[in-house]
């Protein structure tokens, strides 16, 4: 059995991640952004290959956007 993997602040250099992120979506509309965010997590989600582990993050994505819309 594996165990989850961190799910907190894992990059080493968060300000080049954060960087790349957003220039991903430079120039696309809303519709073309939100698809590359779905992308985005189809992709890694495969990556990572753990369904205990993305139910952990999709928990923790949820309740982040739930706090921060209070």
């Amino acid at each position: 059995m594996h165990l989850p993997k961190k799910l907190g602040q894992n990059l080493v250099d968060y300000d080049d991640f954060y960087a790349m992120l957003t220039d991903s979506h430079q120039g696309l509309d809303d519709n073309q952004s939100k698809m590359l965010n779905d992308q985005l997590v189809l992709l890694l989600s495969s990556h990572i290959g753990e369904l205990a582990v993305l139910r952990q993050a999709f928990a923790l994505a949820r309740v982040t956007v739930e706090s921060l819309s209070d």
